[in-house]
């Protein structure tokens, strides 16, 4: 499984990185890897994003902020609190196999494809 934290729905770098695992989501499918976006955003602001942006990949409302705190992956910006960009690959036993903390969200997909290709190997 990709885990990946992002920080809002409907902007710029979320979008360029959603759109980059949707357009890559049959390589993922090929890996028996499920890609599951997760932000503090509210589920009907993910389906919205979902529906405007054409994603047919999960994404997950965390407006409690628990997983995003359990994972490391919440920030505060004063009052404000999001999801930093954050990707975890875990495998089917649930372990934590590579954590990113530096993400791009330009090529992310692709570097997280060739991480997968490596520890299917």
């Amino acid at each position: 499984m990709v885990l990946y934290f992002y920080p809002k729905d409907m902007t710029s770098g979320c979008t360029i990185e959603a759109h980059n695992f949707q357009r890559d989501q049959q390589k993922y499918s090929d890996r028996n890897v499920v890609v599951l976006g997760v932000s503090v955003d509210s589920v009907d602001s993910h389906q919205k994003f979902c529906t405007k942006e054409g994603l047919n990949f999960k994404l997950l409302s965390d407006s409690d902020h628990k997983v995003t705190q359990e994972y490391g992956s919440l920030t505060n910006l004063g009052l404000v609190k999001f999801a930093s960009r954050h990707t975890f690959i875990i495998n089917p036993q649930g372990k934590i196999m590579k954590v990113y903390t530096d993400v791009n969200p330009n090529k992310h997909s692709e570097e997280v494809l060739a991480a997968l290709a490596e520890l299917q190997k």
